[in-house]
């Protein structure tokens, strides 16, 4: 390679030409419609069998939840061992066959087989993702890593914003079959989106060691790099702040701002657009920021808005919070996936991710599930400046990565080089 093409830096041009890049946006593109028509058909179609039955309903959020606990760490160490392009195909493959087996129970008269689609295609996520953010550290340059995050994140802000309305759509326009049947397209057309990817590269060898010392190798990793500590701890944090402040919604629409409780699809439609706009103002200032300074900007900004949301007696202001803190969550997500593909290698990314995973999750679902005790005990806007103080803590965890940059930067000059 000439010296001139070395000291070229590769630019937009380069990323939007990037093979890679173009296959993992457009499957992502149908990833997320089929997940979003997954999502909202099932709840209302299951809310219709049961009659609204509350337990229900709340497994379905188990049968999504429950395997990013159970199968993220040994996704992501399969995901180090497996090929990823191979591993992500099978897995969209394997969504959509659950999909039609589920088609096929629903036609014979079994409505209960619905919960088994979020459960397959939940747990065969937690193969395939970080089977993709290792794609990301294979192909796409490290200077242009955040960008890609960027595009990718924008897809799931706006999806965080039209799905719902998709879903139910869908459902009561076609009914839960069609439903059904387009979800199982949908994994289907991201499988084909994947084959466009380049070929995976063969290892020497296929690896001899154990699932376990594997593992075990994966804990050791985290445990001795400092940056992967520090963020296993803002992770913590941030999922307790947001499992805090998620099922609130309802609460501050009907009791703080006396709103009637579907006035809270405008409070969500805030956030969505907060978080569509963040991703491409995240793209910008990436060229200009390191990811620990708009993971600290990201945390303590979101903090200042949730504090705000909390004490909210107008609608105007609870609105304008609401998109601030949406506005936010890029910076946070993906300075987090940045910070994990510059600091691991590429054959610990699955496990860093699985670790890391389940402690945001833990978080969330511990606090979502204490929720209805705290609502009892303590006035809304206290438990609004409980949560601002989890993010702020957040913060201040991500603080010491900003000393790590200088010794860090230097690090991925040298791995750059020799790639």
């Amino acid at each position: 390679m000439s010296s001139a093409a070395q000291a070229r830096q590769p630019g937009m041009k380069d990323l939007f030409a990037n093979r890679f890049v173009q296959s993992i946006l457009l499957s992502g593109l149908f990833l997320q419609m089929g997940i979003w028509i997954r999502n909202f058909a099932i709840l209302l179609f299951v809310t219709e069998q049961t009659n609204k039955d509350p337990v229900a309903v709340s497994l379905i959020s188990l049968a999504e939840f429950a395997p990013i606990f159970i199968f993220s760490f040994v996704g992501g160490t399969f995901a180090d061992r497996w090929r990823p392009k191979r591993t992500m195909i099978a897995s969209d493959l394997l969504s959509a066959l659950s999909v039609f087996v589920v088609l096929l129970a629903l036609v014979y008269g079994g409505w209960e087989a619905v919960f088994f689609a979020t459960l397959v295609s939940s747990m065969l996520s937690q193969f395939s993702q970080p089977s993709g953010m290792k794609l990301f550290k294979l192909h796409v340059p490290e200077s242009l890593m955040h960008v890609g995050m960027s595009m990718y994140q924008t897809i799931m802000s706006v999806f965080m914003v039209l799905g719902p309305a998709l879903g139910t759509f869908i459902y009561f326009r076609f009914g839960i079959e069609t439903a059904i049947a387009l979800m199982g397209a949908c994994f289907l057309l991201s499988a084909a989106a994947l084959t466009m990817l380049p070929p995976d590269r063969r290892t020497e060898a296929a690896p001899t060691t154990k699932l376990a010392y594997e593992m075990k190798m994966g804990l050791q990793y985290v445990a001795r790099n400092k940056v992967f500590v520090y963020m296993g701890g803002f992770f913590l944090v941030s999922g307790l702040g947001l499992g805090l402040i998620n099922p609130l919604g309802i609460f501050l629409i009907t009791e703080q701002l006396r709103l009637s409780p579907d006035q809270l699809q405008w409070l969500t439609a805030a956030n969505g657009t907060g978080m569509i706009l963040g991703g491409f103002l995240a793209m910008a200032l990436f060229k200009k920021l390191s990811p620990q300074t708009m993971l600290l900007i990201g945390l303590a900004l979101n903090a200042a808005a949730v504090s705000v949301l909390g004490s909210a007696e107008s609608v105007g202001i609870a609105l304008a919070a609401q998109w601030f803190s949406g506005l936010m969550i890029p910076f946070i997500h993906i300075s987090c996936n940045t910070l994990v593909m510059n600091h691991a290698e590429s054959s610990f990314v699955g496990r860093v991710n699985g670790i890391l995973n389940p402690l945001f999750m833990g978080g969330m679902v511990a606090t979502m599930s204490l929720v209805g005790v705290l609502k009892e005990a303590l006035p809304l806007n206290q438990m609004y400046l409980l949560a601002s103080a989890f993010f702020l803590l957040g913060a201040l965890g991500a603080i010491p990565l900003l000393r790590m940059k200088a010794s860090r930067s230097i690090g991925a000059a040298v791995h750059v080089h020799h790639h």
